[in-house]
């Protein structure tokens, strides 16, 4: 049956199925039984992306300087971050509802196993939508019109694995748009740094996603479906070094290039050589935990950002 054919069934809890990447024991598992499945289209049960999203926030707060009269800005990122994380998520499950299907990871979401409607999916979108609308129109003009600009690459996005093998570099475009928004929120302009810190973003997501696509291999390959990680082959751990490495060096040309600006890196750099190091192609769930751990990647980044000035001035 199609998906436009799929009949809600969210009431039934019995029927009600977490992702095998779902985190176990989610406060998720405890909403009433016809809320679920929109929470789990949400991937609200899924916190990292929504990590992966508002780090880079941050980032661009941190490199323009944004001090205590910017906090402010902080929670509505947050907000922010989970409501568009969400509306990207459903989006990109109404369009991929038929390849989802196909692959063990994915065939249990709530569009391709039946449990939403994808017109109940669209009204979700458009709820969630006008919560990241309420946000937006609380950010300075410059900051809203940036963001706005980001609705091109996340309505692109869900077509990428079926058209290149690096589906993740255009995933990389889009989840670090917050910075550049949290770079204009702060300074009310562009500067020509925060090219590199985007740049080093992207590098980022093309790292840490790899290593998420390592999970669904064979089963990409059945369903033709294309990713960094199918594209690497037996490559992927030096696929993912380079990544890091290039994203460790476009973040030092953004804090500046000083020794300090790499001392405050080193953390993050330690961290990304960790992965590496235990990142095993052949065993799925310990890519999962690979990949969730990136969200202490964002933290240390955030951190060596704010503490390269502070060194500066020592």
């Amino acid at each position: 049956m199609t998906g436009a054919g799929f009949k809600s069934r969210g009431s039934d809890a019995a029927t009600d199925t977490a992702t095998p990447d779902a985190v176990t024991g989610s406060w998720v598992e405890r909403l009433p039984g016809p809320w679920r499945p929109y929470a789990r289209l949400a991937r609200l049960d899924r916190p990292i992306g929504t990590w992966l999203l508002f780090w880079p926030c941050l980032w661009g707060m941190a490199l323009a300087g944004g001090g205590l009269e910017s906090l402010w800005l902080v929670p509505l990122f947050g907000i922010g971050a989970v409501a568009m994380r969400g509306a990207g998520c459903v989006y990109n499950d109404i369009v991929d509802r038929d390849l989802d299907a196909q692959v063990a990871r994915t065939r249990e979401r709530p569009l391709p196993s039946g449990r939403v409607s994808v017109r109940a999916a669209w009204a979700w979108l458009v709820a969630l939508a006008l919560i990241g609308l309420a946000v937006l129109l609380c950010l300075p003009r410059l900051a809203q019109v940036v963001a706005l600009l980001s609705l091109v690459l996340v309505a692109l996005y869900p077509f990428m694995k079926r058209i290149t093998w690096w589906p993740q570099a255009w995933l990389g475009l889009t989840f670090n748009w917050g910075a550049p928004v949290g770079f204009a929120a702060v300074a009310g302009a562009l500067e020509p740094q925060l090219g590199w810190l985007y740049l080093g973003g992207i590098f980022w997501t093309l790292g840490y996603d790899t290593i998420y696509a390592v999970q669904d291999i064979e089963d990409d390959a059945l369903a033709g479906i294309k990713s960094s990680a199918r594209k690497l082959d037996g490559r992927v751990r030096g696929g993912v070094a380079l990544f890091y490495a290039l994203m460790i060096a476009c973040l030092w040309a953004a804090a500046g290039t000083t020794l300090a600006s790499l001392l405050v890196l080193a953390p993050v750099a330690l961290h990304c050589a960790w992965q590496i190091r235990r990142l095993d192609p052949a065993d799925p769930q310990g890519a999962l935990r690979l990949f969730r751990s990136n969200t202490v990647t964002g933290a240390l980044v955030t951190l060596a950002l704010l503490a390269g000035p502070m060194l500066h001035r020592i």
